[in-house]
């Protein structure tokens, strides 16, 4: 694409790029997948007669929706045979979408394991209309069906994602403070602090894709996951260390053990105390942890 750097179509593409991709990843969850939708929706863009197009980006967005749709699909079959819980793909991000709060919640790996409980339209709807602001005549356009029908499905997705997820927002700070207590604990082999700042009904789950130790389930209850943590940690060994990061644009941990990371932490906290905490360690999810990946949200 960078013989063609003038090329209308190219630069037009180029332009929203980081939009689509943000796109892609919420409808997905995975950035290699949204990698190739990417690829599929610049083929399928040069073969559109430019002069037809009123408006490049919401027709950019409809070709990504529909080719992320058929791998939402395809994923879903892949999940189906996936060892235990299937956790989104971590992403470095830089400071300017944490500072876009409703794009910072929409990435968040607690609400997109949530989305990961939504059929694929309602998904697709959920993520047009919440977090893009897309209209439904934009939607029904995209997805191929009526304005009314898109309305009813963002409606039945909306319904499912607040039931699951806090009704309160929590600021940064409060979710960073959280994670430093529990990474000062839990690199000092502080069990008492570990409890002191999980809530009693924590949920913790983990993401290893059959490739790292994990659990095949969610772990419920606060002594359960210390004793589920401090037995996976005693089987690995070594030198256990924590480092803040921006995840998806909220809070997070990179755990290093001897220096190599060894997984990405996240965590939802409700009144200071972490309610649910998400760690993936499946390698092939940890390759976008080290470099900033650009998202946007319009």
């Amino acid at each position: 694409m960078n013989d063609h750097a003038t090329d209308p179509a190219t630069e037009a593409f180029l332009t929203h790029r980081n939009l689509l991709f943000t796109v892609a990843y919420e409808m997905l969850g995975s950035a290699a997948d949204a990698e190739d939708v990417l690829q599929e929706t610049w083929l399928r863009w040069t073969d559109v007669d430019l002069a037809q197009v009123r408006d490049g980006r919401a027709y950019l967005v409809r070709i990504t929706t529909r080719q992320a749709l058929n791998r939402l699909r395809t994923l879903k079959r892949r999940k189906e045979t996936y060892v235990g819980p299937w956790l989104p793909e971590p992403l470095l991000t830089a400071p300017d979408v944490a500072e876009d709060a409703e794009l910072a919640e929409s990435l968040s790996l607690a609400l997109l394991y949530v989305l990961e409980t939504l059929s694929p339209t309602e998904r697709a709807v959920f993520v047009l209309h919440e977090v893009f602001d897309f209209d439904y005549d934009a939607i029904a356009a995209a997805l191929g069906k009526t304005p009314a029908a898109a309305r009813q499905t963002a409606y039945r997705a909306r319904r499912a994602v607040d039931a699951r997820r806090p009704r309160t927002p929590v600021s940064a700070e409060e979710t960073r403070a959280a994670l430093d207590s529990f990474r000062s604990a839990l690199e000092t082999g502080d069990l008492q602090g570990l409890l002191d700042v999980l809530a009693p009904d924590v949920v913790f789950v983990s993401d290893g894709g059959g490739l790292k130790l994990a659990a095949l389930r969610p772990v419920t209850g606060a002594g359960k996951v210390l004793r589920y943590m401090a037995g996976s940690l005693g089987k690995a060994g070594g030198t256990l260390t924590g480092e803040a990061i921006t995840v998806n644009g909220n809070p997070g941990l990179v755990l290093r053990l001897d220096g190599e990371i060894d997984g990405v932490l996240a965590a939802r906290v409700e009144d200071g105390r972490v309610t649910r905490l998400y760690y993936v360690r499946n390698p092939e999810k940890l390759t976008r942890v080290e470099s900033e990946t650009f998202l946007a949200g319009r």
